[in-house]
């Protein structure tokens, strides 16, 4: 069930004192490919990356580990422009955006970044945490708030990235959901075209526990069957 006028619950708000950060960073250029290069990469202290884009082929590049953990250490990665200093003689530095990291499953430790590179003046595709604020009005009446879509994807302008978009579920009653094109979304941010799906509902906790009960009911049978037929075999056998 769609909620009337939905539209006007949905918020935006950038937190006060995390401003869009825009972080110098060195990068070199590798020639080594496959795991032995990447492995020794690593034990010397850099990242294994890659530069593409619009117009810009894929290059090879290696980062300082300790400066990509810096940046992470300063707050939202997704909303931070790296100034890619190349050390090959190029002119300039690059801006790039990471689309892509891969971090070791137990250590946590960088493996492999993709950066982006953009275009200031160009929209791009991000993803942006969606942040439920409020007490919706099914939760009061015994309902349960399931975020379907903790993060969404927008377009906009790489300086215009938000740090989440807020939404205030208050007036969702049981059975009512949210879907993204209900947001309201900030100055210069759009959903890319066709984007329609949930992202966040209110359920009846009766509803949730149906599931489970159809399932004992369902093996209870099951259960009483296996019981019996012990039973039914020393019958059998006398």
């Amino acid at each position: 069930m769609d909620v009337p006028g939905a539209a006007a619950p949905g918020g935006f708000s950038k937190k006060e004192g995390h401003p869009l950060e825009q972080i110098a960073l060195t990068a070199a250029p590798r020639t080594g490919r496959g795991n032995g290069p990447a492995r020794r990469l690593r034990q010397s202290g850099q990242v294994p990356a890659i530069l593409y884009g619009p117009g810009t082929e894929p290059r090879p590049i290696a980062v300082p580990a300790r400066d990509l953990e810096h940046a992470f250490q300063k707050g939202n990665i997704q909303r931070t422009i790296f100034a890619l200093d190349l050390q090959n003689g190029a002119a300039g530095s690059r801006l790039a955006v990471i689309k892509e990291l891969q971090t070791h499953p137990v250590t946590g430790r960088f493996l492999h970044v993709d950066f982006y590179e953009i275009d200031l003046s160009r929209k791009l595709r991000v993803r942006v945490p969606l942040a439920p604020r409020g007490k919706a009005k099914g939760e009061e009446l015994g309902g349960m708030l399931q975020v379907i879509e903790r993060e969404i994807e927008v377009l906009c302008l790489p300086r215009e990235i938000p740090e989440r978009i807020e939404v205030d579920v208050s007036p969702l009653g049981i059975g009512e959901t949210l879907h993204v094109r209900d947001l309201t979304l900030p100055p210069g941010v759009e959903l890319p075209p066709g984007a329609n799906y949930t992202v966040i509902t209110i359920v009846s906790q009766k509803a949730e526990a149906a599931p489970a009960a159809a399932a004992a009911e369902a093996g209870a049978p099951e259960e009483a069957a296996e019981a019996a037929a012990p039973a039914e075999e020393k019958s059998g056998e006398a």
